[in-house]
């Protein structure tokens, strides 16, 4: 069992010791499960660690609101309890641009991203939040716009706690388009052009942002194509990570 700053962070380090290291990140609201179907077959050629990012899993919620920055310094602060000095990071979506954002700032062997959002979505506020404010400015309905926002947010906002809906606010107004240039390893991206939670088009422009990268859409996957065409996926890090 690891600590950061008194947070208990469950992970999992199995496979060779002694071959190149693997790390998982999983998406938002998930745990170690959604990233075994990618580790396990790598169990005989590589060390593999994959954790419960806090807040979710069995890993501890953090005591307050953490930004990416945070969860970099954990991952750090873990790699180095385990004597990882230059992993190979794959990560799905939130855990993505976790890795994105490591991948920018410390030495890293390559790098996978699986659908992983960079950037602050710029959209026209819909009638939803048109209606919200307004209420929220009729004396007397504060509360009645507080628990609207509970019933409209995004199902990810309405089943978090509300230490992590604070952490989701940070996540999805950090933009990391400036630190993606700075990525120097090779890294690969994985996308479905079916994707509903961030746009394909954000993976083409991930990839001219990358200066060492590469990508492959997956025609009529959603979010979870890396896990809709698991064959091809371990195929990829197979051949992408030797």
């Amino acid at each position: 069992m690891f600590k950061y700053k008194g947070i208990k962070v469950n992970y999992k380090d199995f496979g060779q010791k002694d071959k190149s290291p693997i790390v998982y990140l999983h998406g938002w609201g998930q745990n170690i499960k959604m990233m075994e179907p990618i580790a396990k077959p790598f169990t005989d050629t590589h060390r593999l660690i994959i954790l419960d990012l806090p807040g979710f899993g069995d890993s501890d919620e953090p005591e307050e609101a953490w930004d990416l920055d945070e969860y970099v310094l954990m991952l750090k602060e873990l790699l180095n309890y385990l004597d990882i000095k230059k992993p190979n990071l794959i990560g799905h979506s939130f855990g993505g641009k976790i890795c994105l954002l490591y991948a920018a700032k410390y030495d890293t062997e390559k790098l996978i991203l699986l659908s992983s959002p960079y950037k602050v979505k710029m959209k026209k506020p819909s009638l939803k939040v048109r209606l919200l404010k307004k209420v929220k400015n009729i004396p007397g309905l504060g509360n009645m716009a507080d628990k609207m926002k509970k019933h409209f947010g995004s199902t990810d906002y309405r089943n978090a706690s509300p230490m992590m809906r604070d952490i989701l606010v940070k996540h999805v107004n950090t933009d990391l388009t400036e630190m993606a240039k700075k990525i120097k390893c090779p890294t690969f991206i994985i996308w479905g052009d079916k994707d509903e939670a961030v746009d394909v088009a954000d993976a083409y422009e991930l990839e001219k942002l990358i200066p060492n990268s590469g990508l492959t859409v997956y025609e009529g996957c959603t979010h979870y194509a890396y896990l809709e065409r698991l064959n091809q996926t371990n195929a990829i890090i197979k051949s992408f990570i030797k």
